[in-house]
């Protein structure tokens, strides 16, 4: 089933029938809401679970643009910084809509700050893996690689669908123009396999000169290289002036939060995922 425009006078949200599974079930996703005040917003959300109950989906979740690929999770907690380059945006009656139409949170996210660590700090022994930065070339030998290691990495995680090849590129080529390719970094093990990747980026939004990078996302295929990849990640920030570092939208329950608070790393905004069964 194809994605659909939903309204109605004062909200509108778009709808995707077929969302990602969700306890081993089919669900949908709601996202993309344009809400005006809650009551519009709750009266929006109450019909579009009518309408795909009548679909045959019992399970929905919201916001979400269809998958995680994409944009999802609302702000629920905010220390009132700008927002970042990436970073999920709510709008002021988001959250209260989705409580008053009956959809109680399902899972948590944060992002955190962190300052970039003095030099010295002890990098995590992963015997026999080596850590390169992207050389700036051949960006679609990149994206493959990029697409092939993430699907793999990434086909266990809470809410995971498949991306095609085509929709991958669609989402990443746009940002290859915003790339800093020292803080792209490659793990490779001893036979020059790729072991692990790690995707940063400047936050543009502060500026031409920002001080703050964005430790966006990171996927490996071996226990111990992540943490590895997220210490070079730090080294190279310093290295390139910055002042600290974004740790980008993490689930509660990963060790990357916990690596994070290692690092000096304070959360600074919250996201919650919510969901109706």
């Amino acid at each position: 089933m194809s994605d659909y425009e939903f309204s109605i006078d004062g909200a509108s949200c778009r709808i995707w029938p077929d969302g990602p599974a969700w306890e081993g079930a089919p669900a949908a996703a709601i996202g993309q809401l344009r809400i005006e005040n809650p009551q519009a917003g709750a009266d929006l959300l109450r019909r579009a679970v009518v309408e795909l109950e009548g679909r045959g989906r019992a399970r929905i979740l919201a916001p979400m643009d269809g998958d995680t690929w994409h944009a999802y999770r609302a702000v629920t907690q905010s220390d009132g910084s700008p927002p970042y380059l990436l970073e999920p945006v709510s709008g002021p009656h988001d959250v209260a809509a989705l409580k008053a139409a009956g959809f109680p949170p399902v899972t948590g996210y944060v992002s955190s700050r962190a300052p970039v660590p003095p030099p010295g700090s002890p990098a995590p022994d992963v015997p026999g893996i080596t850590v390169q930065a992207w050389d700036g070339q051949g960006a679609e030998t990149l994206l493959d690689r990029l697409f092939a290691l993430a699907g793999a990495s990434f086909a266990d995680k809470l809410f995971f669908k498949p991306i095609d090849r085509a929709g991958f590129l669609a989402l990443y080529q746009p940002l290859l123009a915003r790339i800093d390719p020292r803080l792209v970094l490659f793990a490779f093990d001893a036979s020059g396999d790729l072991a692990g990747f790690l995707f940063g980026l400047p936050n543009w939004r502060e500026g031409p000169s920002p001080e703050t990078a964005i430790l966006k996302t990171y996927a490996s295929r071996r226990a111990g290289v992540g943490h590895l990849l997220a210490h070079e990640f730090h080294e190279r920030a310093r290295e390139q002036g910055y002042a600290q570092v974004i740790h980008a939208l993490m689930h509660v329950d990963n060790v990357s939060l916990a690596r994070s608070a290692l690092h000096g790393g304070e959360v600074f905004r919250r996201y919650t995922l919510f969901g109706r069964r």
